[in-house]
């Protein structure tokens, strides 16, 4: 190779493993895929397709150049991985193994984003990207509210905008429907909450944005937003107080806690009814049992390796079976949990317990005992999924895939038997990359 190709090429790699790089996949990462159903509702599905695919090789191009500040072994967790293979081999007993390849190759791509999002960034560097991106996607969502129900006083319904926010909602923003704007407004709630307290923005800026997030979850008029709001509180003050507590108590507390959720479970299960009404979404809570009482007995035909992995429903049966018993159109089980249990049965289900499982513990015993704020913003953004989880599948594509591995990737840094074997094959006690103090643009010495 001559010179001038060698000096082309270092120069290339030199761009690729650039801050600069780095911080702009991020953000059009990010803002694809939380923008996807605007993007295809305004071009197509091919076009959004397109986006991730070629957001995918460049990031590919990213971990090849950065390829020695990164360790195979740290790359992708275990767990994820086993989950990822358990849902390829449902291909062999499918009922649309077009589909269900379509379904997995879509998850891996969005994991692979989150993967590289992981490697080239740090936690606070994540969450002020996604800071940013909330903070344009809901003044958009706001804007679009606001030229369909006032200005214009029509709905826009190829971004399935009703046009309501003159009654105060429900609305939908660019989201497509008020859960879904409510389950992001959360997310963004969080990760303006750390960016304020990091001193990451201005004050000014902080404030604008919690209100935006606030105004619009209020008026998604979404049942699950009271339940999520409560459940992150909940979490940050026992978080809040973990952080507070002395090291020789802390694992006594946490114990507490932990026996404290079960038992919290065990009541809001009990007094579901209850609770449903107060906040009153009775009859979404109608539409939601019967949908899983039906699942329950397709599960039963299939209990261990489930119908084969599909994502978004098909209408291959069982799915179209299901929306024509129920008389619904259902795209999903309306609970992430359940969704897994139909596609890959038991033995998917358990592997997909143990992925989230380990990535909130690995979180929350970070959060607890690093002393910055940012650590946080993991477990947060994991009980904000989880929750939601019970209500909706988001988690399972999308912004709530992306999001989730990358909450279990940013765990498994810091957390992780790969660590201690990096550690004592590098003879280092150096913390993962992205967990560096300087951030993971920059290298120690």
């Amino acid at each position: 190779m001559t010179a001038p190709h060698e000096a082309r090429d270092r120069g290339f790699t030199a761009i690729l493993s650039s801050a600069a790089m780095a911080s702009a996949f991020t953000y059009a990462a990010l803002g694809a895929v939380f923008a996807g159903f605007a993007i295809e509702r305004l071009t197509s599905r091919t076009t959004y397709v397109t986006v991730v695919l070629g957001l995918c090789v460049v990031g590919a191009a990213m971990l090849t150049a950065r390829r020695r500040e990164i360790s195979a072994l740290r790359l992708v967790p275990s767990t994820l991985v086993v989950f990822l293979l358990w849902l390829l081999v449902s291909v062999t007993w499918s009922q649309d193994a077009t589909a269900t390849l379509a379904g997995w190759a879509g998850m891996v791509g969005l994991a692979f984003l989150a993967v590289v999002i992981g490697h080239v960034r740090d936690t606070l560097q994540t969450a002020r990207a996604l800071g940013d991106v909330m903070r344009v996607l809901l003044t958009v969502s706001l804007a679009v509210e606001v030229l369909s129900g006032i200005l214009l006083d029509m709905p826009l319904r190829f971004l399935g905008v009703q046009g309501n926010i003159a009654l105060l909602g429900p609305i939908q923003g660019i989201f497509g429907t008020r859960n879904a704007l409510g389950f992001i407004a959360v997310l963004a709630l969080i990760t303006f909450l750390i960016e304020y307290r990091t001193m990451s923005v201005r004050p000014g800026v902080s404030l604008y944005s919690a209100v935006l997030a606030g105004t619009l979850a209020a008026l998604s008029d979404s049942p699950t937003v009271l339940v999520l709001a409560v459940a992150v509180a909940a979490a940050t003050a026992a978080l809040a107080l973990v952080r507070r507590t002395s090291p020789v108590r802390r694992r006594t507390l946490q114990w507490i806690l932990g026996g404290g959720l079960v038992l919290g479970i065990g009541i809001a299960y009990t007094a579901r009814h209850t609770i449903i009404g107060w906040i009153g979404a009775a009859r979404d809570f109608s539409t939601r049992a019967d949908l899983w009482a039906q699942i329950v007995v397709f599960v039963r035909a299939r209990p261990i390796q489930g119908w084969g992995w599909s994502g978004s429903w098909s209408e291959e049966f069982p799915f179209g079976t299901l929306n024509y018993i129920l008389r619904e159109t259902h795209r999903s089980a309306l609970n992430a949990y359940f969704d897994v249990l139909l596609q890959v049965g038991w033995v998917g289900l358990i592997l997909f317990a143990i992925f989230v499982g380990l990535a909130f513990v690995r979180s929350w015993l970070v959060a607890s005992e690093r002393r910055s704020i940012v650590y946080a913003w993991t477990p947060l953004i994991l009980v904000a999924l989880l929750v939601d989880s019970v209500f909706e599948s988001f988690t399972l594509a999308g912004y709530g895939w992306l999001m989730l591995v990358l909450c279990a990737l940013r765990a498994g840094q810091s957390r992780s038997w790969r660590e201690r074997i990096d550690e004592a094959t590098q003879g280092t006690d150096l913390p993962p990359v992205g967990d560096l103090p300087w951030g993971s643009d920059r290298r120690p010495g």
